[in-house]
Formats: structure tokens, C-alpha cells, sequence
């Protein structure tokens, strides 16, 4: 086995959680109390490891670190959305 079961794990637990706060994000249209510094780091985290896969030992679990990168900048995407449409709101209810 040429991939570490625990990073497998680690990856497959946060794709099973990164789907729920883009579900929540969606659903509650609001992102406040996101941290983007949080989110950026965890992108800047996924890259590092799929770079590492693809330089030193490139195996399925690259995918997942692809993946889960994709989910949280999704997640990115549309809490900047909503919080350019609240901020959209907040100024034409003032008007």
C-alpha cells in the first residue's frame, strides 16, 4: 500500500463535512461568523498536499485533496455571493 491510511481518513472525514457547510451556507444565505482567513488556509493546506502527491508520491489521494479544495472553495464563493447580495439588500433598504 503506497498511500497512508490515516491522510485516506483524514480526507475522506473532511469531504463528508465540507458538503454540509456549503449545504448550511445556502441554506442560511449568510455568512456571517465564516472566517475567510480560516478557509483560505484550509485551500492553502489542500494545495500543499496535492503538491506533495504530485511531486513526491502521486496516488489516488490526490483526487481527494482536489476534491475537498474544490468544496471549500465553493463554500468561498458563495459566502462572498451572499455577502455581496446582503450588502446589495442592506443598501437599497436604506434608500
Amino acid at each position: 500500500m503506497s498511500f497512508s491510511v490515516f491522510e485516506l481518513i483524514m480526507l475522506i472525514c473532511f469531504g463528508f463535512s465540507w458538503p454540509f457547510a456549503i449545504i448550511k451556507t445556502i441554506r442560511v444565505k449568510n455568512p456571517t461568523g465564516k472566517s475567510y482567513l480560516f478557509l483560505a488556509l484550509v485551500v492553502i493546506g489542500y494545495v500543499a498536499g496535492g503538491l506533495h502527491k504530485i511531486y513526491y508520491r502521486f496516488d489516488f489521494v490526490f483526487w481527494l485533496y482536489l476534491l475537498n479544495g474544490i468544496m471549500v472553495l465553493t463554500d468561498i464563493v458563495l459566502c462572498l455571493y451572499y455577502q455581496h447580495k446582503n450588502k446589495q439588500a442592506a443598501r437599497s433598504a436604506l434608500n
